[in-house]
């Protein structure tokens, strides 16, 4: 079965497009990438969606119109998904553009996608999976995070005690996008799995803020900073860290807003760089202290952070010792496209009629199929039959 994925996340910079195979041998399912894209959205989108976020107000016309485009966007990026996957496919599977992801008390509400699923749909032709949150938040749950589905097949549990352990331990899968979210599979305990806290939400609000650029590239202006210890305090008491999972959040906290306000709080200046430094530490620390809070033996990491090498340096030496940093890629998935990849696994499970949401990590009271579907002709078990002319009432 051939599935293609799409993926957007909190960092609205664009989607990334994979086309897999997925092939079921007993209880083993086999994944063939065929390939992968990133299509980045231009800058009059990306303005679009960012005056549209949480906290600025907007009205019903604005999320109309954005729907809509962003549909435009995400056929596009289907249509080049079905030529990976060699001109066909049969599936597609287009989660949107999250803005809003409701939380209140800690509990997840409701949540936003937007993406004009009917656009896909009729571009491709094939059918098209989307909200894939809303049904584990009706089930009680968070509605995210759900790459944890991923995470979990693919980390078996070491059989050996790497490093010289006396047993087996537990194996981390980090994503660095807008927000940091961590999957920890260990032997013989339910797979967990969480939002972190910011990755590079607020590390581009900075860049945006003093740069206007999208983003510190590479980390370098973040190299060449100093930390501010009294930031790097203030920012560290944010209460959601010490909040126990299941748990998830995104731009509805982390926001330029929110750097604002902390950095208008220290009553003094603190330097662009320096800044960039300090929420890059905060990023590490924040990461480092759950990977040991869970004993984890190694942390494979992926998303777009995985490209700023001072923040995977600094991460790396706060695992030396403990655990070892790798990425997706020598596993033989690409880091930028991994979660498009598990989004192109979820539909696989949903088309099969299996959950795609793991009740220990988003804490629903039942495991819940994911999505809704958008036919792109009869259905599945339709047949043939000769168009009515008109419709009677039976009593």
């Amino acid at each position: 079965m051939k599935i293609v994925g799409l993926m957007s996340g909190t960092s609205y910079d664009g989607v990334d497009v994979v086309a897999a195979e997925f092939t079921a041998e007993g209880d083993t399912l086999w994944l063939r990438p065929l390939g992968h894209r990133g299509l980045d959205y231009d800058a009059e989108l990306r303005g679009r969606i960012g005056v549209l976020l949480p906290p600025a107000a907007t009205t019903v016309e604005a999320v109309c119109q954005l729907d809509n485009r962003l549909g435009e966007v995400f056929a596009e990026a289907a249509a080049v998904g079905v030529e990976l996957a060699g001109g066909a496919a049969d599936v597609v599977v287009s989660p949107g553009q999250t803005v809003f992801h409701w939380v209140a008390q800690g509990v997840a509400r409701g949540t936003l996608q937007l993406g004009a699923v009917a656009r896909v749909a009729a571009r491709v032709g094939v059918p098209v999976l989307s909200d894939l949150r809303s049904a584990d938040i009706a089930a009680g749950g968070q509605g995210a995070p759900l790459v944890p589905a991923f995470d979990a097949l693919l980390l078996a549990p070491d059989t050996g005690a790497p490093d010289g352990a006396a047993g087996p331990r537990a194996r981390a899968a980090l994503n660095l996008g807008g927000i940091a979210n961590l999957t920890v599979v260990a032997p013989g305990a339910p797979v967990l799995g969480y939002d972190i806290g910011p990755a590079n939400a607020l590390l581009d609000a900075a860049a945006r803020r003093f740069l206007d650029r999208p983003c510190d590239l590479d980390g370098a202006r973040a190299a060449a900073g100093r930390v501010h210890p009294r930031l790097l305090d203030a920012l560290l008491a944010e209460p959601y860290y010490a909040a126990a999972p299941p748990k998830s959040t995104g731009k509805e906290l982390f926001h330029a807003g929110y750097l604002d306000e902390r950095l208008a709080a220290l009553g003094e200046p603190v330097p662009a760089d320096d800044v960039l430094a300090t929420l890059t530490e905060l990023t590490a620390r924040v990461v480092a202290a759950e990977c040991d809070r869970h004993r984890v033996a190694e942390v494979i990491a992926a998303g777009g952070g995985v490209r700023n090498p001072t923040l995977c340096g600094r991460l790396a030496a706060l695992g030396a010792g403990r655990w070892r940093l790798r990425t997706t890629d020598e596993l033989g998935v690409p880091a930028q496209a991994k979660e498009a990849y598990a989004f192109a696994l979820l539909g696989w499970l949903s088309w099969h009629g299996l959950p795609g949401a793991i009740r220990s990590v988003t804490g629903a009271a039942r495991a819940a199929v994911l999505g809704s579907w958008t036919p792109a002709g009869p259905g599945p078990n339709a047949g043939p039959v000769t168009p009515p002319c008109r419709l009677r009432i039976r009593s």
